[in-house]
């Protein structure tokens, strides 16, 4: 379903309207994670700029509606699930912000619309989470892995090919739930999430990042606003984490270059020192059986060649049949 495209006039006598009650709306969706995230945003803001009136407003987005069907994201529309109905507010000036985690943005946005803001990252790792054994590594021969994830799917069978997967969609206490049930014998979900949800005694461990790589943009928190609403941009400006920022310029132009969703396989992660960056990047097929990976350095400046350039590697060293399977 595409978003509306209002007019700048539109936009601006919708939001004008919004500013007289110098109130800033912070739209967001509805699951917990989603609501601490916001919460984080507003007190940020509310920090920052004293006497600013925020609201936080629960939008229900395709992706969350689909959360009780038993299957894959890739199936039904990918990253743009959990952004569609938001974006349409942020169009027509009902909402000043909202705040996304970064793995969950398509690298293609509505007109007018734009990534401006990223707080500080959080953990990029993925964790490991089992009631039977403390790594993954430990598992038995065929034990049963619960990810709605290609990329998880796809690292996991990539390491250990003998796994039997089962789709696992759901909120973090829904798939930690699923477990306790004996539904699978262990699942992955992000550190990040898990931090911010004060569930860290959760994670069973961590796995390396050298050796699973995350989503791109896994950890990170975005804000998306309106170039119009030039206010809303003033206001995020301090709150603005730049080597945040440069890290997911690099991996999410790698996702970019090898248009990446949800429907595809893929890991970067980029790490930073002084103005260094090093960009990982991996791409699999979605049984594990095949992967192409690679690192790329430069300068901090040069952040989305790096991570084009990477792709574009990346696609010439697996060939075009590689990519039969991507859709």
């Amino acid at each position: 379903m595409p978003v509306t495209v209002y007019t700048s006039l539109t936009y601006q006598t919708e939001h004008k309207k919004k500013m007289a009650e110098n109130t800033i709306r912070i739209g967001t969706r509805g699951s917990k994670l989603a609501l601490v995230q916001a919460e984080y945003m507003k007190s940020l803001l509310q920090k920052t700029h004293q006497n600013l009136k925020v609201e936080i407003e629960v939008i229900s987005t395709a992706g969350d509606r689909s959360q009780k069907d038993n299957i894959a994201l890739s199936e039904i529309g990918g990253k743009g699930l959990f952004t569609m109905e938001i974006e349409e507010k942020l169009s027509n000036g009902s909402i000043d912000m909202a705040v996304h985690s970064a793995k969950d943005m398509p690298t293609a946005l509505p007109e007018g619309l734009a990534l401006v803001c990223y707080p500080p990252r959080e953990n990029v790792a993925d964790a490991f989470i089992s009631n039977k054994v403390d790594r993954f590594e430990d598992l038995a021969q065929g034990a049963i892995m619960g990810s709605a994830s290609l990329r998880r799917r796809a690292l996991m069978w990539r390491k250990r090919p003998d796994l039997e997967m089962v789709m696992y969609r759901g909120n973090v206490g829904t798939r930690i739930e699923k477990l306790k049930q004996g539904v699978a014998d262990a699942t992955l979900l992000a550190c990040a999430g898990l931090n911010r949800l004060g569930m860290r005694d959760a994670i069973t461990s961590e796995l390396p990042i050298d050796e699973f790589p995350p989503a791109p943009g896994q950890g990170a928190i975005t804000i998306e606003a309106h170039l119009s609403n030039s206010r809303m941009l003033e206001l995020l400006k301090p709150l603005n984490h730049r080597e945040t920022e440069i890290a997911l310029i690099a991996e999410r132009s790698f996702l970019e270059e090898l248009d990446g969703s949800c429907r595809t396989p893929i890991g970067a992660h980029a790490k930073i020192d002084g103005d260094k960056l090093s960009l990982h990047g991996i791409i699999l097929k979605p049984d594990g059986s095949q992967s192409h990976e690679d690192r790329l350095d430069g300068t901090i400046g040069d952040a989305r060649d790096i991570g084009l350039e990477m792709g574009k590697r990346l696609k010439t060293n697996a060939g075009t049949d590689f990519f039969k399977d991507w859709s």
